[in-house]
């Protein structure tokens, strides 16, 4: 026998799990719809090739978008009575002393190589706080360029109909960075995707201890 593996350690509740595959599942619907909304007025000079989209055509796009809004903002408030409750926010991502992200960024990028599943470091927490507002702008500004009348003190926060768009637009383009980032490193650090599907860190092996 080469070794006895210890028990797994429990890095992500079941749910934890259970909001985050959710959450991903209502994002990537909402920006593929959304690009396919955005291609029928688009705001800057360009368009989303098709093919990225959802929703075949317009009234498609839209039922989508809007089915799958409450989907996610169901689930954002979920997720946030879950993590206020166990605690787990203020032991884990949202833990951020103002500081501690900019203190030592060299030492902070090589712990961020060196994830544990289960650790999220200030440069973690950090993007996690950052993707949590852009969500939150995606959320409110959506409903200003949704109901523009109903919801007129949004839209006037935002500056307008057209200045909303704009803030609806980039908050996209922010959640679509920290993806670009967690994607891969989910990929490259199979720990942490195996960890986020099991929750389970599978442990080391550890070796019998030699009898005197």
């Amino acid at each position: 026998m080469s070794g006895i593996r210890n028990d797994d350690k429990i890095v992500h509740p079941l749910w934890v799990r259970i909001f985050h595959w959710i959450n991903a599942f209502a994002v990537f619907a909402m920006i593929g719809s959304g690009w396919k909304i955005y291609n029928a007025s688009p705001i800057f000079g360009f368009t989303i090739p098709s093919e990225l989209t959802i929703g075949g055509w317009l009234a498609g796009a839209l039922a989508w978008h809007f089915a799958v809004m409450w989907l996610l903002v169901a689930n954002i408030i979920g997720y946030f009575i879950f993590g206020l409750m166990t605690g787990h926010f203020w032991r884990n991502p949202l833990s951020l002393p103002p500081i501690a992200a900019y203190r030592d960024l060299k030492s902070e990028l090589a712990a961020l190589a060196a994830h544990t599943p289960g650790v999220y470091n200030p440069i973690q927490r950090a993007l996690y706080i950052f993707v949590a507002a852009m969500l939150i702008i995606a959320v409110v500004s959506g409903l200003a360029i949704w109901k523009p009348v109903q919801f007129q003190t949004l839209t006037n926060f935002f500056g307008g109909y057209d200045t909303a768009r704009e803030a609806h637009f980039f908050a996209m383009v922010g959640i679509v960075v920290f993806l670009a980032v967690h994607i891969p490193l989910a990929f490259i650090f199979k720990a942490t995707l195996r960890s986020m599907i099991t929750g389970k860190l599978r442990a080391p092996l550890r070796r019998p201890t030699p009898k005197a």
